[in-house]
């Protein structure tokens, strides 16, 4: 039985489903991963023209020291994450979830993608929180957590900086910035993921003595919290864990370990015969 036939048994005898993703989930709608520094020099040769990492980038220091490049960085991914179509491989799994007893999804990605691909918000606990959500840079201020529906970002392109005017706080009017857990982040203001996590936890109550199968997608080993997720409820709950990456696959005894773009191994999995 090939890998493909063995994936699609665990999914299709499972009683509860878990999707657990990291930045692979999204590559093949176009998205950039920022695998390593060259894959994310490539995406933005602005920060390889400054010498600046992903991680470095990806700080919220920049919001108090030089906020314009800082809404350019975040600004553009939002306008990217806003015009992205989530490929087929979105819808695929959602008919399967759907068709199961309940389902979950777990992703450290903060595009919004699951909830524009249809699945319920109920159901999604983003653990680096979203983009499409603001906070005040100021961690003591009582603005709480709001949305960026209303919020546009105009970029010069060239010199690589946001235009006027910057997202700013409505009570304290300093500068806002996205409500996403950066590296080195003090100040990121996580209610809004731990009402998701309370969500998880009352879904996790279900699963005793029942059959559960992890669908983990495009996780890395650079930042691995995805996969020890996936790897911790499959050793809770004694549920299979199929791992769908094409580079870092290596997983477990007893996984099912699939080198492929999510996309494609979707497809192999669902609708090859």
């Amino acid at each position: 039985m090939d890998i493909f036939q063995k994936a699609k048994e665990a999914i299709d005898s499972a009683d509860y489903l878990v999707i657990t993703a990291g930045a692979g989930m999204g590559v093949d709608s176009g998205l950039p991963d920022f695998r390593g520094v060259e894959g994310f020099w490539r995406a933005y040769p602005f920060a390889k023209k400054l010498g600046i990492r992903f991680e470095e980038l990806a700080n919220p220091i920049w919001f108090e020291k030089k906020p314009h490049m800082a809404w350019a960085f975040y600004g553009h991914r939002l306008n990217l994450y806003r015009k992205t179509t989530p490929h087929i491989g979105f819808k695929i799994l959602l008919d399967s979830a759907k068709s199961k007893n309940d389902y979950f999804v777990i992703t450290s990605n903060v595009d919004g993608q699951f909830q524009k691909a249809g699945f319920s918000k109920e159901k999604i606990d983003e653990i680096h929180g979203s983009i499409h959500y603001l906070q005040c840079q100021d961690y003591y201020c009582k603005s709480g957590i709001w949305s960026a529906k209303d919020v546009e970002i105009e970029i010069d392109l060239e010199n690589f900086i946001a235009k006027e005017p910057l997202p700013t706080c409505p009570l304290c009017n300093k500068i806002a910035r996205p409500n996403i857990l950066m590296f080195g982040d003090l100040a990121w203001k996580g209610e809004r993921e731990r009402a998701q996590r309370a969500n998880l936890e009352i879904f996790l109550q279900q699963l005793e003595g029942k059959k559960l199968t992890i669908i983990e997608i495009g996780a890395g080993k650079a930042v691995p919290t995805i996969r020890y997720i996936s790897e911790d409820l499959a050793k809770e709950f004694d549920g299979t864990l199929i791992r769908i990456n094409p580079r870092d696959y290596d997983a477990p005894a007893g996984a099912i370990s699939i080198p492929f773009g999510a996309k494609e191994a979707i497809e192999k999995i669902f609708l090859e015969k």
